[in-house]
C-alpha cells in the first residue's frame, strides 16, 4: 500500500528547470521523492513561455490547463518533466471515443471471489493531490467530459457506484489536457477522430500553444540525449526535420502535403540509429526508414529521402 506524504517543499524556479528568473522565485513541490507515481526524470531542456504553467501549478484558481499543438510537439512530456522535478506523482490517461467517465472515476473488480471497489485516475489524484493529465482530451465524447466541470472548479466528486463516497479535492489536485486540436475540430483534417468539445467544458481551461521547438533549442535537446553526434550532422537533421514539420503543417491555402511528421523523438530516433549504423552502407538513409518512412506510403517516403539528400549532401551516401 502506497503511503501518501503530504509534506511539501520549495523548489528554486531558476535552479529546478534551468531558467532565468530571479532566484526568490519559487514554486511549491513534495518533499517525498519516492511516491511510485513521480514521472522518471531524463535530460530536458526547458523552453521560455512556462510562466503561465508555472503559476498554474501554484494556484490553479478553479481551473484546469489545456496543452495544444501538432503531435510530437512535447505536450505530455513538457508537464511530466516538470512533475519529475517536483516530486509531484501523475495520473497519465489517453483518451479514446469509447472511453467514458466512469472509466476515470473508478470500477468494481472480483477479487478473491468479491467484489472490490477500485479508485480511477481521477479518484486517485483528487485524494492524494496527483497531477491528472488527459492525453488527447479531444478524442474524448464532450458529453462525457462535462462530468468534470464541477470537479475542475474544486467541488467534491461524488461517486454513486460506490454508495455516495464522497471525494474532496486535496489542495494539491491539478488537471491538465493535451490535444492536437484546442477543442473546436480539426480544421486542418491531419487527425482522424478528433471532436468537437463542449464549450462550457473549454471555458474551464487555461490554454497554451506548445509548437514544435527553436532550431537553437533543438540542437541543444539532441547534444544532450545523443553526446557523440557530430553537430554538423545534427544541424542537418533538425534542418530536415523542421522541413518536414513544414509540409507536414501546411501552408496558407496549399494544406498539408504529407500526412507524417518528425517529432523531436523521432529526430533522436533517427540521429542514434545513424550511429548505430555506422559502417553500413548510407546509414543515415537506412536509419530514417527505420525511425520514420518505413511507416509512409512510397510517394511520401520518396520525397522525404529526397528532402533529406538535398540537405545532407555527400553526407547522404558517406556518413
Amino acid at each position: 500500500m502506497i503511503t501518501i506524504t503530504n509534506t511539501t517543499k520549495l523548489f528554486g524556479i531558476a535552479e529546478t528547470f534551468g531558467l532565468p528568473a530571479r532566484p526568490e522565485l519559487t514554486i511549491e513541490g513534495f518533499a517525498d521523492d519516492t511516491h511510485p507515481m513521480i514521472p522518471r526524470q531524463i535530460e530536458y531542456l526547458f523552453r521560455p513561455g512556462m510562466s503561465g504553467l508555472i503559476a498554474f501549478l501554484g494556484d490553479a484558481a478553479g481551473d484546469a490547463f489545456l496543452l495544444t499543438g501538432p503531435t510530437g510537439s512535447g505536450k505530455t512530456s513538457l508537464v511530466c518533466q516538470i512533475a519529475a522535478r517536483l516530486n509531484w506523482p501523475v495520473q497519465s490517461v489517453t483518451c479514446h471515443g469509447r472511453m467514458e467517465l466512469s472509466d476515470l472515476i473508478g470500477q468494481f473488480i472480483l477479487r478473491d471471489g468479491n467484489t472490490a471497489w477500485v479508485d480511477g485516475p481521477l479518484a486517485v489524484a483528487m485524494k492524494e493531490g496527483q497531477i491528472l493529465i488527459l492525453n488527447e482530451i479531444d478524442l474524448m465524447d464532450p458529453s462525457e467530459l462535462a462530468g468534470l466541470n464541477d470537479v475542475i472548479e474544486g467541488q467534491p466528486l461524488v461517486i454513486a457506484q460506490n454508495g455516495g463516497d464522497v471525494v474532496r479535492p486535496h489542495p494539491k489536485f491539478r488537471v491538465f489536457a493535451t490535444g492536437n486540436s484546442a477543442g473546436a475540430g480539426d480544421a486542418t483534417g491531419l487527425y482522424q477522430g478528433i471532436l468537437r468539445q463542449n464549450l462550457a467544458f473549454l471555458d474551464r481551461f487555461q490554454v497554451i500553444q506548445v509548437g514544435y521547438l527553436d532550431a537553437r533549442v533543438e540542437i541543444g535537446v539532441l547534444q544532450k540525449a545523443i553526446p557523440s553526434l557530430p553537430e554538423e550532422i545534427g544541424r542537418k537533421m533538425i534542418a530536415v526535420a523542421n522541413e518536414i514539420r513544414r509540409l507536414f503543417l501546411g501552408e496558407g491555402e496549399t494544406g498539408a502535403e504529407l500526412t507524417v511528421t518528425m517529432s523531436t523523438r523521432t529526430l533522436i530516433r533517427w540521429a542514434r540509429l545513424s550511429l548505430t549504423f555506422r559502417g553500413a552502407p548510407q546509414p543515415i538513409a537506412h536509419a530514417l526508414e527505420q525511425a520514420l518512412t518505413n511507416r509512409t506510403d512510397s510517394e511520401q517516403r520518396e520525397a522525404i529521402h529526397r528532402i533529406a539528400e538535398d540537405v545532407m549532401g555527400n553526407l547522404w551516401s558517406g556518413a
